[in-house]
C-alpha cells in the first residue's frame, strides 16, 4: 500500500512537471473567498482560443451516448433526442491531432420545426496555459447555420467568472453517422487577480 502511494505522488509530481505553462489555482474555499474579496484589484483579460471539437457517435468508442430520444413521434429534426457527449478538443481538424481538452455536458434537439440544439457543456482544459481550467456553455446551436454564436456564462480556475462567445463552424459532418468535426473560436474575458 505504502508503494502505490509512492508511485501515486511520483505520478502527480511528474504530471505537475510535465505541464510547467499550466496557471495553479488554489481551490480551496478560503482562497476562493479570498480571491474575490480581492476582485475590486483585479485586471480584465481577454483570451482567444482556437480549436475543434469531435463528435464521435457512430464507431465503436464514441465520444458521444444516446441517453433519451422521444418515442412518442420521430421528428426528421431530432427534437427530443438527448446525448451526452466526452468529445476531444484539438488544435487541428485531425481527430490525431493534440488534445488539448475535452468538451464535456449535453446536447439535445430542441426544435419542432428546426434541426437546432440545446447545448450545455464545460470545455474542460488538459493541457497547456488553461490547463486545469473550464468555460461552461449555454447556448442554442442552429447547426446548419455556417456561423453559430454560444454563451460563455461561467468557468473555473483561471477563468473564474468568465463571460464571452463561442463562435462555432462544422467543417465535417456525416449525415449517416452524424459524426462531426467543428471548429470553434472563442473570445473570453477574465479576471487576473495578482
Amino acid at each position: 500500500m505504502v508503494k502505490l502511494s509512492i508511485i501515486f505522488m511520483v505520478f502527480c509530481l511528474a504530471n505537475t512537471i510535465a505541464t510547467p505553462t499550466a496557471q495553479i489555482v488554489d481551490k480551496r474555499p478560503e482562497s476562493v473567498k479570498a480571491w474575490f474579496k480581492n476582485l475590486p484589484n483585479a485586471k480584465e483579460k481577454l483570451a482567444t482560443l482556437h480549436f475543434y471539437f469531435h463528435d464521435t457517435v457512430a464507431s465503436e468508442n464514441p465520444s458521444a451516448v444516446t441517453v433519451a430520444e422521444a418515442n412518442a413521434t420521430k421528428y426528421p429534426t431530432n427534437f427530443g433526442l438527448i446525448r451526452m457527449m466526452d468529445n476531444p478538443l484539438t488544435v487541428g481538424p485531425e481527430i490525431d491531432s493534440k488534445i488539448i481538452g475535452r468538451a464535456r455536458g449535453v446536447y439535445g434537439g430542441a426544435s419542432i420545426e428546426d434541426i437546432d440544439l440545446l447545448m450545455t457543456l464545460n470545455y474542460v482544459f488538459t493541457e497547456g496555459e488553461y490547463n486545469g481550467s473550464t468555460l461552461s456553455v449555454l447556448a442554442h446551436n442552429p447547426i446548419l447555420d455556417e456561423y453559430r454564436e454560444m454563451a460563455i456564462v461561467g468557468g473555473t480556475g483561471v477563468f473564474r467568472l468568465a463571460r464571452g462567445i463561442a463562435t462555432a463552424r462544422t467543417t465535417w459532418f456525416n449525415m449517416t453517422s452524424q459524426d462531426a468535426v467543428v471548429e470553434y473560436h472563442v473570445m473570453v474575458l477574465y479576471y487576473v487577480n495578482e
